[in-house]
């Protein structure tokens, strides 16, 4: 990864170690999550039962979909495969649940405790089409199991 990437996560883990999960803390940290690859939006799903549940998100207007059946969309195909999944074009990926109308690419990064078990979903999104790659799911990888105890 890149130095300014890994700098980036120092940041967040400090952060993210420093305060507790109060859902302002939650907030900062989406937002950090966010300005640390210029992003245009980020939100945290939490599986609450059988749904995906929003728990943070960037920016002021909701998402259009703050909770789904985890079984729906591509945080749903992420939980299913344990796996990121990233979408270069999301128009022509059935799986999509649109959160924005702009959104053309999208990265789902599942977000591990330590026990191994999958507690939510860290979601990117962008206008861009095939706005994400390796480097971007390394971070976000490592971001999410930064704080993914924010999710028991």
């Amino acid at each position: 990864m890149k130095e300014t990437t890994c700098k980036n996560l120092q940041a967040i883990a400090a952060f993210a170690l420093a305060g507790g999960c109060t859902a302002k803390r939650m907030r900062q940290l989406v937002e950090m999550i966010r300005a640390a690859r210029s992003y245009r939006w980020v939100g945290i799903y939490k599986i609450v039962k059988a749904e995906f549940v929003i728990q943070a998100e960037t920016g002021e207007e909701p998402p259009a979909y703050p909770r789904f059946p985890i079984s729906q969309g591509l945080c749903g195909a992420a939980l299913e495969s344990g796996k990121p999944i990233i979408v270069g074009d999301v128009r022509h990926d059935p799986r999509y649940l649109p959160t924005f109308h702009t959104t053309r690419s999208e990265i789902i990064v599942p977000m591990i405790n330590e026990h191994h078990k999958i507690l939510g979903m860290l979601d990117a999104e962008s206008e861009k089409m095939n706005a994400f790659g390796d480097e971007d799911r390394q971070f976000l990888e490592r971001a999410g199991g930064l704080i993914a105890h924010c999710l028991h």
